[in-house]
């Protein structure tokens, strides 16, 4: 999806050759962007005095679903609909199952109990927030087909999410690690100045991140289109892959940089921001069409995930255990396996 930031011709006037070569080469972006943008946002945060983990609830979160804001409304405006929706709930699950889930059998991630009592339970309400509104949306047609979110609902996400960032800020100068406006406002050289500089090399290298993706996911896209492999079975492999490796990414860097904690808060972050931020902005552009298998397949499975991490998060200890990233693991993969098989079958038609 997000390779959609880049014309297809630039990739299809290529030759196989210069594409592995393009492919290749998006993986020096990626790898020196993710650790980049790390790298910044902890001095970032050290510079405003706020914990690290509202850092990547908030900021870092924020850069890496802005592209993915972009293409659902690119894809609203197209008449793709599922698309649209579809990276919006897929990126969820593939947060919450695939990322967070991987980095928790990689490593014992910290249990911020501060920011998993207010944003953990925004998470989890703005995934059930949104399987309510379509099910009302659902009960008021009386069929789940031909389901539509307007654009009066798509607006009230909008201005939840400005209540969102709103409240993180509040919550971020009660958080126990922050420091005193006074105290950092005293420190030699960690001014206003700094903290743009260092906000700006976020968003930097989350953009090189995302670039990277580009060029890695479209390059390695044609190449297979080239090879016959059917482009249903792209959409629910390479490219929903593609959607997923900025955040993927960024969470390595922070675990090998030593900074688990702006993960945690980056999956957080990020599955809030994709419900209010990339489905809100996507409905309010073009009153939304909500194709069925999201009832019976997307929004179970993005729930199922929620939960899960939410159960984990209630329990005692301030790490969360290794084991636990099993279940949310082979949640992610029964999802694809389930997803595959529905379009192979011809049950299930990805969007274009």
């Amino acid at each position: 999806m997000l390779a959609e930031l880049i014309p297809e011709w630039f990739f299809n006037d290529r030759s196989t050759w210069l594409l592995w070569v393009i492919a290749a080469g998006g993986i020096v972006p990626l790898v020196f962007g993710a650790d980049f943008a790390v790298s910044k946002a902890v001095k970032l945060a050290k510079s405003m005095g706020l914990s690290t983990v509202i850092i990547g609830a908030t900021v870092v979160s924020l850069g890496t679903t802005s592209p993915e804001a972009f293409v659902s409304v690119t894809a609203a405006f197209s008449g793709k609909p599922g698309l649209a929706l579809g990276n919006g709930i897929g990126s969820v699950i593939c947060d919450t199952a695939l990322i967070f889930g991987l980095c928790c059998c990689l490593v014992r991630l910290p249990k911020d109990k501060f920011i998993l009592k207010r944003h953990g339970w925004l998470q989890l309400g703005s995934g059930v927030l949104l399987v309510v509104v379509l099910l009302v949306l659902a009960m008021m047609r009386g069929s789940f087909y031909g389901v539509e979110i307007p654009r009066l609902i798509g607006i009230a996400f909008l201005v939840l999410l400005g209540v969102y960032l709103w409240i993180s800020v509040v919550w971020a100068r009660q958080h126990p690690e922050a420091i005193p406006s006074e105290a950092v406002e005293g420190k030699a050289g960690r001014g206003a100045k700094a903290i743009s500089m260092e906000l700006l090399g976020v968003f930097f290298g989350l953009a090189l991140v995302v670039g990277g993706a580009q060029f890695l996911v479209g390059s390695a896209s044609v190449i297979c289109t080239r090879w016959g492999v059917p482009e249903s079975v792209l959409a629910v492999t390479l490219v929903a892959f593609g959607t997923s490796l900025p955040e993927l990414v960024t969470a390595l860097a922070a675990i090998i940089k030593g900074h688990p904690e702006l993960l945690v808060g980056n999956v957080i972050g990020a599955d809030i921001l994709n419900v209010l931020f990339v489905v809100g902005a996507s409905a309010t552009a073009v009153p939304l069409q909500v194709p069925v298998e999201f009832f019976y397949l997307h929004l179970p499975v993005m729930i199922m995930a929620l939960v899960l991490l939410r159960l984990y998060i209630a329990r005692r200890g301030d790490q969360f255990s290794r084991w636990e990233g099993v279940p949310l693991l082979l949640l992610f993969a029964g999802y694809y396996v389930a997803l595959i098989t529905l379009v192979s079958m011809g049950v299930l038609k990805m969007p274009g």
